[in-house]
């Protein structure tokens, strides 16, 4: 499985092409629809995932899903094997997407590189980050985390801040 990471708007979200034998997952389309078709552009566009529905996450949607002929968040699993864990917390509806056989989770703003999503928006939570936060300590630690902004990391290194957050 191959990685392809985009940099994408105006607060920089990061939208991921997950590739394998030919197809691919859109993960968090932020904007730049063209940029987004030209990482996909060898590949059937099997699934959109979006982490959560912050616009910076979804500025892109709704053109890829039409050019695409494609639904986000359908969870077809054809080509990829993912689970999908329920992560409230900055946003009531987020979720992140665990590749279990890869050993990796695309997590959006749930969680980042030494830190966590705000949680003073709208729908978010502290009491759902907290949560959710302490069934990630469940997880290995060797889980390579792809956040919705700024570097990648492992889910070890991040468990150390946890207890740290509130």
């Amino acid at each position: 499985m191959e990685i392809k990471h985009l940099v994408v708007g105006r607060l920089y979200t990061n939208c991921y092409i997950v590739k394998k034998n030919g197809k691919c997952i859109i993960i968090d389309p932020g904007d730049e629809a063209e940029r987004i078709k030209e990482a996909c552009k060898e590949c059937e566009v099997e699934e959109i995932l979006v982490t959560h529905h912050h616009w910076d996450h979804v500025l892109a949607l709704e053109e890829l899903e039409a050019f695409y002929h494609v639904k986000h968040n359908e969870f077809l699993r054809k080509t990829f094997n993912y689970e999908v864990i329920k992560t409230p917390g900055h946003a009531s509806d987020s979720i992140t997407f665990y590749f279990k056989e890869e050993n990796i989770m695309f997590t959006g703003d749930f969680l980042f590189y030494h830190t966590i999503g705000r949680c003073d928006l709208e729908t978010s939570s502290i009491f759902e980050m907290k949560k959710n936060l302490d069934e990630m300590k469940k997880y290995s630690d060797d889980i390579i985390i792809y956040p919705g902004h700024g570097k990648s990391t492992i889910l070890g290194e991040e468990k150390k801040y946890f207890d740290s957050y509130f």
